[in-house]
């Protein structure tokens, strides 16, 4: 998996574009800047974004290939963030550290999603934001991108489930446009989240 990661990252284009994702701007244009973590990071535009922002960004990824391109994105966007290559499995981030975390697309089978959702709990602070964005299981529908896997796409309950001790600000299943470079575009199924930690 990760060298299929390593060989789409490595091209000149931005797979999913320069721009951050919409339900990610439009919810981070709203909060005070602090400390974020992205989680699954890829090239890096929702990470850059944040930081123009002035937020202190950690982010992390499996894919050598992808941080090169995120570090090439900031350094043309003259911000700095820091770009941690790991394997989810084994990224331990600081307990209580974060003001948000974010998960966009990052799509795990079962117990993997389960951990990762968890650490990215741990990670926040009290009053931190959780915002993600993921293809719900009606994706298969549709041809916008993600995985074709159905145990790979997520449900309502799933999510439920893995943060039920936030408190949920915004919860929905919604069909969107995606305009997110080549790999994300068209009509799409999706969740979209905000938790609080409290």
């Amino acid at each position: 998996m990760k060298d299929l990661w390593d060989k789409r990252f490595s091209s000149e284009e931005y797979i999913y574009g320069i721009e951050p994702n919409e339900f990610f701007k439009n919810k981070l244009d709203k909060l005070t800047p602090g400390r974020f973590l992205l989680f699954g990071e890829g090239e890096g535009k929702n990470a850059v974004y944040a930081a123009e922002l002035g937020w202190s960004v950690d982010a992390v990824d499996f894919s050598q290939s992808a941080k090169l391109k995120a570090e090439r994105l900031a350094a043309e966007k003259n911000v700095s963030i820091n770009y941690i290559v790991s394997d989810l499995t084994e990224f331990q981030p600081e307990r209580d550290f974060y003001d948000a975390v974010g998960l966009f697309f990052v799509h795990l089978e079962e117990d993997l999603r389960k951990n990762v959702h968890k650490k990215a709990v741990d990670a926040l602070k009290k009053g931190g934001k959780l915002i993600m964005e993921a293809f719900e299981k009606d994706q298969l529908n549709y041809d916008s991108g993600g995985p074709k896997n159905l145990s790979l796409l997520y449900s309502l309950e799933d999510i439920t489930e893995d943060f039920i001790d936030l408190v949920f600000e915004y919860f929905a299943k919604e069909i969107v446009v995606l305009n997110e470079g080549r790999g994300h575009k068209g009509k799409a199924s999706v969740i979209r989240f905000i938790g609080i930690k409290v």
